[in-house]
């Protein structure tokens, strides 16, 4: 069994997430995962749990939340997959 790094819980379906710089954390859920590493909005400060929205390496989670924060370039964003800004 592994133990929740956010709860403690020792459970036996704990899972691992391994990041791209090599971090390894384990969890019992995903609501403990979303909880330690779901990034949070530069603007409204939700959880971004979705695909949420990318400008000059600031994140957000929708382009409603980017256009009121990032102006010009915020503007070019759209809430759709693949589209980014020129």
């Amino acid at each position: 069994m592994a133990t929740c790094e956010v709860c403690g819980n020792d459970y036996w379906m704990a899972f691992e997430v391994r990041t791209v710089s090599g971090d390894v954390h384990t969890f019992d859920c995903f609501e403990c995962a979303i909880h330690r590493m779901a990034p949070i909005c530069e603007h409204c400060e939700t959880k971004i749990v979705g695909h949420g929205v990318e400008v000059s390496g600031r994140f957000f989670c929708c382009a409603h939340c980017a256009r009121a924060t990032e102006g010009d370039q915020g503007a070019e964003i759209r809430d759709a997959v693949g589209a980014r800004p020129a």
